[in-house]
């Protein structure tokens, strides 16, 4: 069919073939994978989790052993599951997990659109997501794939699962929440988890071993309106302001220890004022000679899961928002600091917990070093399988990098990507194989 075309022009058709079969397979790589996945737009409000679902889907299907499993939470809240089996099923699981939602992003306050994965030319991938959390979403994937393309008859000794939540960004709640009351999740049969972390701006990996609980608190203040000329006593305004500042004592006493060195941030209670609302509305703004009958303010109080809740509560109704005062408060607790045991909400980092020795050493083989274990400040599912009792670490392998999750121009560089993976890889098998040495009963 080709005889009526004359060599040359058979010869150009031959180099484009050639050129577009290598370019292609030059764009199959890691560092490409990654940027696919941080270009589909999964941030809140409207998160798209069907494409990022079906993209993650095909990558693990190229990957032999590997099983996928989508589950509905809601009609329009699915999950993805994959399982890597292990050669002893019987065995408690192993899950890794990351979410496929993130915060929104404004594209005018970025240098690259935060959906472009633009990387530049010091290897830095700007996009929503690159720290949080799609790059070990990416890299669990990647560390499979590495360990089996080197050892093909490599197999764990118990079952690996990988899964993609929807939902982290807003709670949880419709997301992981949901999934661990579900008989799919307790069929598992989970022993330990691995969920995200943060970057480290040295050359040490950050690991956490507990989070940090929301109470979102509203106080309100009420009291006889009068005219502004008068020194009316006990006011709505003048009661929310005397509680303002016990508030800001009690912060501050907080804050002198953090800087101190004597705790760090996320060991304490931290207490932040987040609105104020009172006044009279005008049609020029307020009502300048009238006193308000009512004024609130919200604060935003973080827990950590050695704090007493009860004696927080104590505190609040005494000394922050008192009745006698004319004063009421309302709490909203967005999460638990107990367990169902009734224990602290937190995972033991010491040689007590078999688990933690596994995982420390394994990083260790790997070529890596752990920082000293850390609670997060703010809040990631891996509280849920706290609950339950479950050992779970947040690890994020990002070394030497600023911590930029939720912030403007968030990005990764190429090569602490492509390190994350290598650790993974050799934490992954150095577990199995740790365990089949000395822990196999687990």
């Amino acid at each position: 069919m080709l005889d009526h075309l004359q060599p040359l022009p058979i010869l150009l058709l031959l180099l484009l073939f050639l050129s577009l079969t290598l370019s292609t397979s030059e764009s199959d790589t890691p560092i490409s994978r990654f940027q696919q996945y941080l270009r589909i737009n999964t941030a809140h409000p409207n998160p798209n989790y069907t494409t990022p679902i079906n993209y993650l889907t095909n990558f693990a299907n190229s990957i032999p052993n590997l099983h996928s499993k989508i589950i509905h939470l809601t009609p329009t809240i699915p999950l993805l599951l994959l399982t890597w089996p292990g050669s002893n099923p019987s065995l408690p699981s192993i899950l890794f997990n990351s979410h496929l939602d993130s915060v929104p992003a404004e594209p005018e306050k970025w240098t690259h659109p935060p959906f472009a994965a633009h990387k530049t030319s010091d290897g830095r991938i700007f996009a929503r997501g690159a720290q949080d959390d799609k790059c070990i979403g990416m890299q669990y994937l990647e560390a499979i794939k590495a360990i089996q393309s080197s050892d093909p008859n490599f197999v764990p000794l118990r079952n690996v699962h990988i899964l993609y939540v929807p939902e982290e960004e807003v709670g949880g709640f419709n997301g992981m929440r949901k999934f661990v009351e579900r008989k799919e999740f307790e069929e598992l049969n989970v022993g330990f988890v691995m969920d995200e972390g943060q970057a480290s701006t040295n050359d040490e990996f950050r690991v956490f071993y507990a989070d940090r609980t929301p109470w979102h608190m509203v106080i309100k203040a009420v009291g006889m309106p009068g005219h502004g000329s008068k020194l009316v006593d006990n006011t709505a305004m003048e009661n929310l302001m005397k509680s303002i500042e016990v508030i800001t004592k009690f912060r501050e006493s907080k804050f002198v220890i953090v800087k101190a060195g004597l705790a760090a941030n996320s060991e304490v209670i931290s207490v932040n004022p987040v609105f104020l609302k009172a006044g009279t509305p005008s049609p020029t703004g307020f009502v300048m000679n009238m006193q308000p009958s009512e004024a609130e303010a919200g604060f935003d109080i973080r827990m950590p899961p050695t704090a007493d809740p009860q004696l927080m509560r104590k505190i609040i109704e005494e000394q922050w928002a008192p009745a006698w005062r004319n004063m009421t408060y309302e709490i909203t607790e967005k999460g638990f600091l107990r367990d169902n045991m009734g224990r602290p909400l937190m995972t033991l980092a010491s040689d007590t917990n078999p688990w933690w020795s596994v995982f420390n050493e394994a990083v260790t083989r790997a070529g890596g070093k752990l920082s000293k274990p850390e609670i997060l400040a703010s809040t990631t599912d891996a509280r849920f399988m706290r609950r339950l009792g479950i050992p779970t670490f947040g690890f994020s392998p990002m070394k030497n990098t600023p911590i930029l999750l939720h912030d403007h121009n968030e990005f990764l560089k190429d090569t602490v990507y492509l390190e994350g993976i290598k650790h993974l890889k050799t934490c992954f098998a150095g577990i199995s194989i740790l365990e089949k040495m000395i822990l196999h009963t687990i």
